[in-house]
């Protein structure tokens, strides 16, 4: 490759976005953990070069560092967020732990007209995640950009190519971080688009991925674990694209399961002629949780019940000898399996944390690499219906990830129905669509109220809806207070058990989009 731009990974959670941000802007790119020499990447020629970020901190010892040598070079640098302070802390500049950290969607004040924020406005919003900060520049290095609680949001050097920027330009809730890193790949490193993928990309996939999998298939029988989300039916019908009758799918009704998913699954059986078994495992699912509090343990639990189906399915069925998931690239980095500089672990999510480490069954997983943005095209390029593809994400342990604590029967039937009515009235009220996910939450506590002039004692229930791209990064979504209202009249009104509504406002990071 001597037309690409080299990504050091330097094991940030939004490493992937960096490659998808550029592949949208026709702009091929590969790669390299932190750990490869200059001499190595230099003979592959780069345009350019783009330091990741990461969870680490250089004053750390045994941080990741890279050799000084790509400092010495002339290959044009952006360095984001640890990125950044690498550059500062490798050329004398100062870097130490802030009083506060900055997360989230901040004001970004642009100090310096400059090719990096060309055709970019003086404010913008850019999203932060930092606990360390630059406090001292490094020499001949000038800034160019501040916030509210970072003075040197952004700087470059006075000669070199070499630029940094405290915020992350490749995720979604940057307003113009998809121009800062055009600015930076096709102004200043000189890189000369030559190919457009962002509109055929998907078609592309198609035409690699079939083949692949025929070849890894072979003349074996998959078995398709389909949960009825959009990620597990569209690796269902990618891969039966592939190997045809030699797909066989199960749905599991593990009883955490919301109103309606079951009977969605028996639909669309019926209209697509798939060969989908239903395995009401409901009884066991709540047996094995039952006195479970830990969020954790209830995702491994459940990632090893799954597995214990499947390979009781497959001794009645000798021929099998894969096991097809929907795992999607945010659940790899959030698990903590990514192969280069991974991060650490956020949580296990049940098809990639919660796997026993020996298995009868080789994965398939033809979906890894992509996120949720992608399934989606890839699903509408395979003609699978709009109303399946645009659904909200659904956690694979669903409901019991819900419940904070214990899982019941009762307390599943209650977040059932209060689940249904937020989310029919966000539909009634032209809200859903426009969200990339909505939930409802139930608490562990019970909250004081008053009904009919007497005191109540009832569940505290919280509404969830965030706005994201990927799901790697979300921001809590500005519903009008009169939906908000309407939901809660109608959950206090219609379901007896619950006496509070609370609305989250945390985006992601600090928190996660799901609470447990």
């Amino acid at each position: 490759m001597d037309n690409f731009i080299a990504i050091v990974d330097f094991g940030s959670q939004y490493t992937h976005l960096i490659e998808t941000t550029l592949l949208n802007l026709g702009v091929k790119s590969k790669t390299f953990p932190c750990t490869v020499s200059f001499k190595e990447l230099h003979l592959q020629n780069p345009k350019g070069i783009i330091f990741s970020g990461g969870p680490d901190s250089v004053y750390n010892k045994n941080s990741a560092i890279v050799e000084t040598d790509f400092l010495k070079g002339d290959i044009p640098i952006l360095g984001i967020c640890y990125g950044m302070q690498v550059i500062a802390y490798l050329m004398g500049g100062v870097v130490r732990k802030s009083a506060e950290k900055e997360y989230g969607s901040t004001l970004l004040v642009v100090d310096k007209e400059e090719e990096l924020f060309r055709n970019t406005p003086a404010e913008q919003k850019v999203w932060m995640s930092h606990g360390d900060l630059i406090t001292e520049l490094p020499k001949d290095f000038i800034p160019l950009a501040h916030t509210e609680k970072t003075a040197y949001a952004a700087m470059r050097h006075k000669t070199k190519k070499i630029y940094g920027v405290q915020f992350h330009p490749e995720v979604f809730h940057t307003e113009y971080g998809s121009k800062i890193l055009g600015n930076f790949v096709f102004n200043i490193a000189g890189y000369e688009s030559d190919f457009k993928m962002k509109d055929s990309k998907m078609k592309d996939f198609v035409s690699r991925k079939v083949p692949e999998i025929r070849n890894i298939v072979g003349h074996s029988k998959v078995l398709g674990a389909l949960s009825g989300g959009v990620d597990s039916i569209v690796a269902s019908v990618l891969t039966q694209r592939a190997i045809g009758n030699n797909l066989i799918l199960v749905f599991v009704d593990t009883g955490l399961l919301r109103i309606g998913d079951r009977k969605k699954i028996e639909e669309l059986r019926e209209k697509e002629k798939l060969n989908v078994s239903i395995i009401d495992a409901s009884s066991e699912f709540l047996t094995a949780l039952k006195g479970v509090t830990e969020p954790e343990r209830k995702r491994k639990i459940i990632g090893q019940k799954f597995i214990k189906i499947f390979e009781e399915f497959c001794k009645k069925h000798k021929e099998i000898k894969f096991l097809l998931q929907g795992t999607i690239y945010p659940d790899v980095v959030e698990s903590g399996k990514v192969s280069t500089s991974s991060p650490g672990v956020i949580k296990s999510h049940h098809n990639v944390g919660g796997l026993p480490e020996e298995m009868n069954l080789r994965l398939l997983e033809p979906l890894r690499g992509l996120f949720k943005n992608d399934v989606r095209a890839l699903g509408r390029v395979l003609g699978i219906d709009n109303s399946l593809l645009m659904q909200h994400p659904f956690p694979g342990p669903g409901l019991s990830i819900r419940i904070i604590g214990e899982v019941t029967k009762e307390k599943l039937d209650i977040l059932r129905r209060v689940d249904r009515i937020y989310i029919d009235v966000l539909k009634d009220c032209g809200v859903y669509e426009k969200v990339w996910q909505a939930f409802s939450v139930l608490l562990p506590i019970r909250s004081v109220g008053v009904v009919g002039d007497q005191r109540a004692y009832k569940f505290v229930v919280a509404l969830r809806a965030v706005l994201s791209r990927d799901g790697m990064t979300a921001d809590w979504a500005r519903i009008p207070y009169e939906v908000l209202e309407k939901a809660s009249l109608e959950i206090t009104s219609k379901v007896p058990e619950v006496g509070r509504v609370v609305y989250d406002i945390t985006s992601k990071p600090p928190g996660t989009i799901e609470w447990e």
